[in-house]
């Protein structure tokens, strides 16, 4: 098991300039959950500073992850609960359970792509209750369908496309949307499940199964791995479409997501409403509405793909490299 803690203050102070914004005497206390290390906090604290914050407080930054090990959470959450923050922020399903088992009372701000009522992290999106709220990074579902719709209409040809999803019983999901857009288009689908992180294992169950094209899951440890992973799509000349725009800055062919920047602002000031007094169970998740498409035209040269006008025209990004 690899656990790993980093508990730090910000050197930004903060401190709100609403007469109302509890200015207090004592430091506000960010807590931040995730399963892996590749969420940066500079973006949120970015996000704190440009919502009005200004010197007068430090706010006291506590970051853990565990890297590849899952089941470290829970022990993970109830040491941050005990340190009893202001705001928990967690990334991912995994990290948000983990936190609302360790506590009822420490108010919690997900990011995420999954059903938080499903999951059981709120009775609804409108009002969830309790002391969690977020927001999710699609504004439906995990926005699977059009990620195969957007790599099918770069490789027109492929009839069997892979999946790739790490060992996480809820990036299935995934699989079941994209299922029915699979079936108009006439896609054959092959599931492939990354074992203990073994990557060259799970491209080579892809290259057996005769793989045509690659759709790589949303999933943090993905993110994280990107650069195993946009290498050997390289290596097996898999066309393959992503979900953050990195992904492709570092090699990969397409990705289709979230503004990041946007995700960041939003997060801040749920945090910030949270600071000031606001209860979660009042707040309703937030479903991000701004989703981006990245194409790289180095890497569609190496494999020697045309994108055709209308991915072109639909692209916010392009980028001329590859891996």
């Amino acid at each position: 098991m690899k656990r790993r803690t980093f508990s730090s203050f910000v050197a930004a102070s903060f401190l709100p300039l609403s007469g109302n914004a509890q200015s207090r005497s004592r430091a506000l206390r960010l807590g931040i959950l995730r399963p892996e290390s590749t969420f940066s906090n500079e973006g949120v604290v970015l996000a704190l500073q440009q919502l009005g914050y200004s010197a007068g407080q430090t706010l006291i930054l506590n970051e853990q992850f565990a890297d590849q090990s899952l089941s470290s959470l829970p022990t993970l959450a109830m040491d941050m609960a005990q340190l009893k923050p202001e705001v928990i922020l967690t990334i991912g399903s995994a990290a948000t359970n983990a936190v609302q088992k360790a506590t009822v009372a420490v108010p919690i701000v997900f990011l995420g792509t999954f059903d938080p009522v499903l999951a059981g992290f709120a009775a609804s999106l409108a009002r969830p209750g309790g002391n969690a709220t977020g927001v999710l990074i699609a504004s439906e579902g995990t926005f699977a369908a059009r990620k195969l719709e957007f790599l099918k209409g770069a490789v027109p040809a492929a009839k069997r496309i892979a999946i790739l999803l790490p060992d996480d019983p809820n990036a299935r999901r995934q699989v079941e949307e994209v299922q029915p857009v699979a079936s108009q288009l006439g896609i054959d689908l092959v599931v492939a499940e990354v074992r203990g992180g073994d990557y060259e294992e799970a491209f080579a169950r892809i290259v057996a199964a005769q793989g045509e094209a690659l759709f790589v899951g949303a999933h943090t440890s993905f993110k994280r791995d990107r650069k195993a992973i946009t290498g050997l799509a390289a290596k097996y000349r898999l066309p393959a479409i992503y979900e953050w725009f990195d992904q492709v800055r570092g090699g990969g062919l397409m990705a289709y997501g979230p503004n990041r920047g946007k995700l960041y602002a939003r997060i801040a000031l749920y945090i910030d409403r949270i600071f000031k007094g606001e209860k979660p169970g009042d707040m309703p998740v937030e479903q991000a509405t701004s989703l981006e498409l990245a194409l790289n035209l180095g890497t569609a040269r190496t494999l020697g793909i045309v994108f055709p006008s209308m991915l072109l025209s639909r692209a916010d990004e392009l980028v001329d490299s590859g891996t």
